[in-house]
């Protein structure tokens, strides 16, 4: 399924965009979307003004995509050029878009996006974020079980170490295991409460 969204234009941003994708995909053709991703952000890659992607699931058939570049210009290059509309059609039967969403700013839990445009397949504009100290809650809901247990599995190995190095390998675990596994778990496991005014 394919789906035309209005972005940003050159003149509305001035700066990086992120762009944000759900698509649907069935739970037997996992690796299949694996595949497909893992080849669209290669692709990506090759691209001027590229600044990374990543995706992250929630439920056994939703996947979010996300993807940065460092201007309109460049997302434009990307998002038009023959490649990238070859590797949307390779998987035509594969997966069913949902949601796109253009934001500039930094998005997610840190801050409101200076900018947002927004199109969502078969429903209404979505609501805004949730309150700050929400989202504060929730993170610090996982922070805590992260920094206890790194704390207790390092200590073995790291008690003589200096603080530095200390912290310096506690964030190198920590940060992907919160952002990629623990936060989406504890963010689906509060999602009615972040939801509700």
């Amino acid at each position: 399924m394919s789906t035309t969204t209005h972005t940003p234009t050159v003149a509305e941003v001035d700066g990086p965009l992120t762009v944000s994708i759900t698509r649907r995909v069935a739970p037997e053709d996992e690796m299949l979307m694996q595949a497909w991703v893992h080849a669209g952000t290669s692709m990506a890659e090759r691209f001027e003004g590229f600044l990374g992607a990543g995706w992250v699931r929630s439920g056994p058939e939703d996947w979010h995509m996300l993807y940065r570049f460092d201007s309109r210009a460049h997302l434009d290059t990307w998002e038009r050029s023959p490649e990238r509309l070859r590797w949307l059609r390779s998987a035509a039967d594969l997966v069913e878009h949902r949601r796109t969403e253009y934001r500039t700013g930094i998005e997610g839990w840190f801050d409101e996006p200076a900018s947002s445009s927004v199109h969502e397949a078969g429903a209404d504009a979505p609501t805004g974020p949730p309150p700050r100290w929400k989202q504060a809650s929730v993170i610090w809901i996982a922070f805590f079980p992260t920094s206890l247990a790194l704390s207790y599995l390092l200590s073995p190995f790291g008690g003589d170490w200096p603080v530095i190095l200390r912290v310096l390998v506690t964030t190198l675990l920590a940060t992907p295991w919160m952002t990629y596994v623990f936060l989406p778990f504890v963010t689906r496991l509060f999602g009615r409460w972040l939801k509700a005014d």
